[in-house]
């Protein structure tokens, strides 16, 4: 059922484009305002499961960061160049990603739990080969190991998580260090939001 999520995302383009992109909800602003403070100015943003570039990419935009977005979703990308052309824009399944470049932070913001657990463990090498000396990692989990089935557009919308602990062992074994770990109530509105720094691995260089 995870691997309808790139086809349903970009079939229904318009749909979600006019649902998500009306705008951040109260619970998410802190986090990627938080993120953000924590910046230089310019730095440099890959934005993961960036869909059509509003509302999250267009609020890192608007404090003047460098963002390059990449999804999954062909329609999702066009509508990102059509609105932010100053930004790099890419069509690309995140567990195929390999820019050859790094940056100064990476944001998974509601991107990464549609994965399937060993597709969400293959990310972390991921990060870490895009990640900057001292780079930012934020992403998005659930609060307990599983899988949940959410609904869109009368389809089965997939969702998995891993357990906390799990999380933090995978971030450690890719040169990631927790600064701050949100857990969401169950059902709630607030998600779960782990920020990370990451400190390098013995066996990856910096570019």
């Amino acid at each position: 059922m995870h691997e309808r999520i790139i086809g349903l995302y970009d079939e229904t383009a318009d749909a979600w484009d006019g649902v998500r992109g009306r705008g951040l909800s109260a619970p998410e602003i802190p986090h990627l305002d938080a993120l953000a403070d924590a910046l230089p100015p310019g730095a440099r943003i890959l934005d993961i499961g960036c869909g059509g570039g509003a509302p999250v990419a267009a609020r890192l935009l608007s404090r003047g960061f460098a963002v390059t977005g990449v999804d999954s979703s062909p329609n999702l990308i066009a509508r990102a160049r059509e609105r932010f052309p100053q930004a790099d824009w890419r069509v690309s399944d995140m567990r195929r990603l390999a820019l050859g470049r790094r940056f100064d932070a990476l944001l998974a913001w509601h991107s990464l739990f549609h994965l399937a657990a060993d597709d969400q463990r293959d990310m972390f090498p991921v990060f870490a080969a895009h990640a900057a000396p001292g780079a930012l990692l934020m992403f998005t989990s659930g609060t307990e190991a599983g899988e949940a089935i959410g609904e869109w557009q009368g389809e089965p919308l997939y969702h998995a998580s891993l357990a906390p602990d799990e999380y933090r062992a995978l971030l450690a074994e890719n040169g990631f260090e927790v600064l701050a770990f949100t857990s969401g109530e169950p059902g709630g509105s607030g998600p779960t939001v782990w920020l990370a720094r990451y400190a390098g691995r013995a066996d990856q260089s910096s570019s």
